[in-house]
């Protein structure tokens, strides 16, 4: 019996996609490992994370609806891909969890601690930075979600690029007084967004110091130009765009660019890497392998007359991500093979491959 997605999340089949995110919301902040301790929290965690990720897909989610987690996670089954709520959907479509919650978390909330993420509806209290990435405000905008986070050493890695906007403070002078420390969140970008390069537009409500000295919460939508190529750990700094009081210098805002999961690829600086799964007969014995790539096109591999061993790996020019500093060039699609060996053999096999496999 396969898991129960709506039973895991507490909703109904029918549920909305605001009903589902409410319900993620919750859970994914109640059982988040950091914060509870208990026994079994953080399978708990785990699983509110693979649901929301099936759920809040439709195609996942209209292949889960009729098919369960075993026609999602193993294929559908022959002859069941015409009708019903997966729409004509691919009958070799499978689906498997990236297994990690907290990517889930922090692509959700935008930041990894649940001691960060948190809601700020203007009732006047805590103030701080609010952030809403440029989906959630397309589609909840009147219940924004976002993370406050203190200042934090930012990582390693990455090349560095800034967006500058300065500010200076009505009334005052810089002259003996002290920054805020920077404030750093996590940007998570699609792979697809990396390739391509794309726009993200993030909701701020921060203190504003009025020139007659008292303070009013403003909401302001910064844009940061993602350009093609960028690595993980790229930083984008917006200057002064923090909290404003007397007597001190705004703090700066950071975003670093952090890579979203990816269901096939993953990234290593300007390559990308898939892993082709085959049989322990199709290594043997050859086989022809579809590659899929960034874009539409699909690459065949023959490997007919060529044996697929654990340590093979095919290396194809021009296939992964643009370069940072030179986009008009681009990295390499690497393929790796994880090779499925059988759990057992009948005694007839194994006296046959003795006989035929070379010592």
């Amino acid at each position: 019996m396969g898991k129960d997605y709506y039973k895991i999340l507490n909703i109904a089949k029918g549920a909305s996609d605001d009903d589902i995110k409410k319900a993620y919301r919750k859970l994914a902040l109640k059982y988040h490992p950091d914060k509870n301790k208990a026994a079994g929290a953080e399978e708990k965690f785990k699983e509110v994370a693979e649901a929301y990720e099936v759920l809040s897909d439709k195609k996942k989610r209209d292949i889960y609806d009729q098919y369960g987690e075993e026609g999602l996670k193993g294929g559908i089954p022959a002859g069941g891909a015409g009708g019903g709520g997966a729409g004509g959907a691919n009958p070799n479509f499978t689906y498997t969890y990236h297994g990690d919650p907290r990517a889930t978390f922090a692509q959700f909330f935008g930041n990894s601690s649940p001691f960060s993420a948190f809601f700020d509806f203007g009732n006047g209290g805590g103030g701080g930075n609010m952030f809403m990435n440029d989906d959630e405000m397309d589609t909840d905008a009147g219940d924004p979600f976002g993370s406050r986070g203190g200042p934090r050493a930012g990582p390693g890695g990455g090349a560095f690029r800034s967006q500058s906007f300065n500010f200076q403070q009505p009334n005052s002078r810089n002259k003996d007084r002290v920054q805020d420390p920077p404030i750093e969140y996590d940007l998570y970008v699609s792979l697809e967004d990396i390739m391509k390069g794309c726009t993200k537009k993030m909701k701020i409500s921060r203190k504003v110091l009025q020139p007659d000295g008292s303070i009013k919460k403003e909401d302001k939508v910064l844009s940061i130009n993602v350009k093609p190529g960028w690595k993980a750990g790229t930083k984008i700094t917006f200057q002064q765009e923090g909290d404003q009081g007397r007597g001190k210098i705004p703090a700066d805002i950071v975003f670093i660019i952090r890579d979203k999961p990816h269901a096939l690829f993953k990234r290593e600086g300007s390559d990308i890497k898939y892993t082709a799964k085959v049989t322990l007969k199709q290594a043997l014995c050859g086989c022809t392998i579809e590659v899929p790539t960034m874009g539409p096109k699909k690459l065949s591999l023959n490997y007919s007359s060529e044996i697929i061993k654990p340590n093979t790996i095919k290396r194809i020019q021009g296939y992964g991500l643009p370069l940072p500093k030179e986009p008009s060039r681009k990295g390499d699609l690497i393929v790796n093979f994880d090779i499925k060996f059988p759990d057992t053999l009948s005694q007839s096999v194994k006296d046959i491959l003795y006989d035929t496999l070379p010592n």
